[in-house]
Protein backbone atom coordinates (compact mmCIF):
# COMPACT_ATOMS: atom_id res chain seq x y z
CA UNK A 1 0.00 0.00 0.00
CA UNK A 2 1.21 3.22 -0.52
CA UNK A 3 2.62 5.71 2.19
CA UNK A 4 1.31 9.63 2.93
CA UNK A 5 3.47 11.72 1.95
CA UNK A 6 5.57 14.27 4.73
CA UNK A 7 2.92 16.74 4.46
CA UNK A 8 0.22 13.56 4.46
CA UNK A 9 1.62 12.90 7.65
CA UNK A 10 1.85 16.31 9.02
CA UNK A 11 -2.24 16.89 8.14
CA UNK A 12 -3.10 13.17 9.80
CA UNK A 13 -1.15 13.84 12.63
CA UNK A 14 -3.33 16.93 13.12
CA UNK A 15 -6.83 15.28 12.31
CA UNK A 16 -5.55 12.90 15.01
CA UNK A 17 -4.56 15.33 17.43
CA UNK A 18 -8.04 17.08 16.68
CA UNK A 19 -9.93 13.55 17.57
CA UNK A 20 -7.90 12.95 20.60
CA UNK A 21 -8.26 16.48 21.81
CA UNK A 22 -12.61 16.52 21.20
CA UNK A 23 -12.45 12.37 22.81
CA UNK A 24 -10.23 13.65 26.41
CA UNK A 25 -11.34 16.74 26.36
CA UNK A 26 -15.34 15.63 25.67
CA UNK A 27 -14.82 13.44 28.94
CA UNK A 28 -13.37 15.52 31.28
CA UNK A 29 -16.42 18.27 30.51
CA UNK A 30 -18.33 14.83 31.39
CA UNK A 31 -16.89 14.70 34.27
CA UNK A 32 -16.99 18.52 35.34
CA UNK A 33 -20.85 18.54 34.52
CA UNK A 34 -21.83 15.88 36.41
CA UNK A 35 -20.73 18.24 39.37
CA UNK A 36 -23.67 20.56 38.57
CA UNK A 37 -25.86 18.17 40.37
CA UNK A 38 -24.88 19.19 43.59
CA UNK A 39 -27.73 20.81 45.29
CA UNK A 40 -30.26 20.49 42.72
CA UNK A 41 -33.61 20.84 44.00
CA UNK A 42 -35.99 20.97 40.27
CA UNK A 43 -36.06 17.89 38.31
CA UNK A 44 -35.88 19.60 35.25
CA UNK A 45 -32.50 21.18 35.99
CA UNK A 46 -31.34 17.42 36.97
CA UNK A 47 -33.06 16.23 33.45
CA UNK A 48 -31.47 19.06 31.28
CA UNK A 49 -28.25 18.30 32.83
CA UNK A 50 -28.75 14.60 32.19
CA UNK A 51 -30.04 15.44 27.96
CA UNK A 52 -26.81 17.96 28.18
CA UNK A 53 -24.16 14.83 29.20
CA UNK A 54 -25.82 12.91 26.86
CA UNK A 55 -25.80 15.14 23.86
CA UNK A 56 -22.18 15.97 24.24
CA UNK A 57 -21.27 12.45 24.58
CA UNK A 58 -23.23 10.89 21.99
CA UNK A 59 -23.34 13.38 19.44
CA UNK A 60 -20.93 16.13 19.75
CA UNK A 61 -17.55 15.88 21.48
CA UNK A 62 -16.73 12.29 23.08
CA UNK A 63 -18.44 9.64 20.72
CA UNK A 64 -17.03 11.08 17.25
CA UNK A 65 -13.59 12.02 18.72
CA UNK A 66 -13.12 8.27 19.76
CA UNK A 67 -14.31 7.06 16.67
CA UNK A 68 -11.70 9.62 14.74
CA UNK A 69 -8.79 8.46 17.25
CA UNK A 70 -9.56 4.80 15.99
CA UNK A 71 -9.92 5.99 12.51
CA UNK A 72 -7.12 8.44 12.32
CA UNK A 73 -4.98 5.76 13.94
CA UNK A 74 -6.02 2.87 11.56
CA UNK A 75 -4.71 5.39 9.20
CA UNK A 76 -1.04 6.06 10.99
CA UNK A 77 -0.88 2.20 10.74
CA UNK A 78 -1.60 1.96 6.92
CA UNK A 79 -0.53 4.40 5.74
CA UNK A 80 3.25 5.56 7.12
CA UNK A 81 5.57 3.53 8.41
CA UNK A 82 4.58 3.04 12.08
CA UNK A 83 2.50 0.01 11.55
CA UNK A 84 0.34 -1.51 14.06
CA UNK A 85 1.99 -4.12 16.34
CA UNK A 86 5.80 -2.81 15.10
CA UNK A 87 6.55 -0.67 18.74
CA UNK A 88 5.19 -1.88 22.33
CA UNK A 89 4.36 1.10 23.13
CA UNK A 90 1.96 1.04 19.77
CA UNK A 91 -0.08 -2.01 21.02
CA UNK A 92 -0.58 -0.61 24.37
CA UNK A 93 -2.18 2.15 22.27
CA UNK A 94 -4.14 0.01 20.50
CA UNK A 95 -5.16 -2.08 23.20
CA UNK A 96 -5.95 1.20 24.92
CA UNK A 97 -8.19 2.64 21.97
CA UNK A 98 -10.04 -0.84 21.26
CA UNK A 99 -10.82 -1.08 24.85
CA UNK A 100 -12.09 1.87 25.97
CA UNK A 101 -14.04 2.31 23.09
CA UNK A 102 -15.65 -0.88 23.83
CA UNK A 103 -16.12 0.02 27.33
CA UNK A 104 -17.46 3.15 26.79
CA UNK A 105 -20.10 1.41 24.03
CA UNK A 106 -21.47 -1.40 26.58
CA UNK A 107 -21.04 0.36 29.80
CA UNK A 108 -20.08 3.98 30.30
CA UNK A 109 -22.73 5.03 27.74
CA UNK A 110 -26.00 3.14 28.77
CA UNK A 111 -25.62 4.28 32.47
CA UNK A 112 -25.22 7.84 31.11
CA UNK A 113 -28.48 7.01 28.87
CA UNK A 114 -30.24 5.25 32.37
CA UNK A 115 -29.52 8.27 34.41
CA UNK A 116 -31.46 10.44 31.64
CA UNK A 117 -34.26 8.12 30.86
CA UNK A 118 -34.56 7.95 34.85
CA UNK A 119 -34.13 11.77 35.34
CA UNK A 120 -36.74 12.62 32.75
CA UNK A 121 -39.35 10.50 34.67
CA UNK A 122 -39.15 10.81 37.59
CA UNK A 123 -37.49 14.31 37.99
CA UNK A 124 -36.01 14.97 41.43
CA UNK A 125 -36.97 11.78 42.86
CA UNK A 126 -34.37 10.13 40.66
CA UNK A 127 -31.67 11.43 43.57
CA UNK A 128 -33.45 8.61 46.26
CA UNK A 129 -33.67 5.93 42.99
CA UNK A 130 -31.10 3.52 43.67
CA UNK A 131 -31.03 2.43 40.01
CA UNK A 132 -30.32 6.48 39.02
CA UNK A 133 -27.87 6.58 42.08
CA UNK A 134 -25.91 3.57 40.90
CA UNK A 135 -25.72 4.28 37.30
CA UNK A 136 -24.19 8.20 38.22
CA UNK A 137 -21.48 6.42 40.64
CA UNK A 138 -20.43 3.81 37.89
CA UNK A 139 -20.36 6.54 35.54
CA UNK A 140 -18.81 8.94 37.34
CA UNK A 141 -15.88 6.49 38.88
CA UNK A 142 -15.13 4.33 35.60
CA UNK A 143 -15.58 7.52 33.06
CA UNK A 144 -13.02 9.36 35.78
CA UNK A 145 -10.79 6.35 35.64
CA UNK A 146 -10.78 5.85 31.65
CA UNK A 147 -10.12 9.72 31.39
CA UNK A 148 -7.12 8.94 33.20
CA UNK A 149 -6.17 6.08 31.28
CA UNK A 150 -6.58 7.85 28.00
CA UNK A 151 -4.23 11.04 29.33
CA UNK A 152 -1.60 7.94 30.50
CA UNK A 153 -2.01 7.04 26.34
CA UNK A 154 -1.35 10.28 25.46
CA UNK A 155 1.84 10.23 27.14
CA UNK A 156 2.50 6.93 25.66
CA UNK A 157 2.42 8.58 22.15
CA UNK A 158 4.58 11.42 23.36
CA UNK A 159 7.49 9.43 25.35
CA UNK A 160 7.00 5.86 23.13
CA UNK A 161 8.46 3.93 26.16
CA UNK A 162 9.31 0.01 25.71
CA UNK A 163 10.60 1.49 22.04
CA UNK A 164 13.34 -0.24 20.89
CA UNK A 165 16.04 2.10 20.18
CA UNK A 166 19.57 1.57 17.64
CA UNK A 167 21.62 1.70 20.74
CA UNK A 168 19.58 -0.78 22.53
CA UNK A 169 19.95 -3.23 19.32
CA UNK A 170 23.96 -2.29 19.26
CA UNK A 171 25.21 -2.81 22.65
CA UNK A 172 23.33 -6.34 22.97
Amino acid sequence: MQKLSANGVRWLKGLHLLAVACWVGGAISLISLSFLKAGITDGRVLYGINQSLHHVDMSIVVVPGAIGSLLTGLAYSLLTNWGFFKHNWLTFKWIVTVTAIVFGTFFLGPWESAMMEISGTLGIASLDDAAYLYNQKMNLWFGTLQVLVLTMTIFVSIFKPWKISEKNIKGA
